[in-house]
């Protein structure tokens, strides 16, 4: 027996790749996250209720940013970024962008709710990183087939 080989939970782990089962874990953990907060902005499929052109309007109010247009980027990102997360396909740009979007939320809007948004960071950091890993939809599409 090869005593590098561990056996148990810990070596199917290993085997498996631990490192993309964190990443398929943390694509999966924090894509409800911001899908279920763009869903929040909307009825029916895709409109956007007034409530939330409000909520920009007063209570969010972006600096630089109209707050009609801060409602559609941000209800559209949510929903565009979180499935590209749990597809994991543009893995590395999904998590970027929610990342800076987190970064917007903390610093404009929510500056004491800094224990979420950190662990938001902290879920979406190593996919900026590392991208999808191997459970993912890109690394399926751009696996390497063998010669005819």
């Amino acid at each position: 027996m090869n005593p590098e080989r561990k056996s148990g939970l810990g070596g199917l782990v290993a085997r498996i790749g631990s490192d993309d089962v964190l990443l398929l874990l943390d694509r999966i953990a924090i894509a409800p996250v911001f899908f279920l907060s763009g869903r929040s902005k909307v009825e029916g499929l895709f409109t956007i209720t007034d409530g939330t052109f409000e909520l920009f309007r007063i209570e969010y109010a972006l600096p630089l940013l109209p707050p009609v247009l801060a409602a559609w980027m941000a209800t559209i990102a949510e929903h565009l970024f979180s499935t590209m997360l749990v597809l994991g396909l543009g893995t590395r740009m999904a998590a970027f962008s929610l990342l800076g979007m987190t970064a917007v939320i903390e610093i404009f809007v929510y500056p004491d709710a800094w224990p979420t948004h950190l662990t938001w960071a902290a879920l979406l950091l190593p996919l900026v990183l590392r991208g999808g890993g191997r459970f993912s939809l890109y690394a399926v599409l751009t696996r390497s087939r063998p010669a005819r």
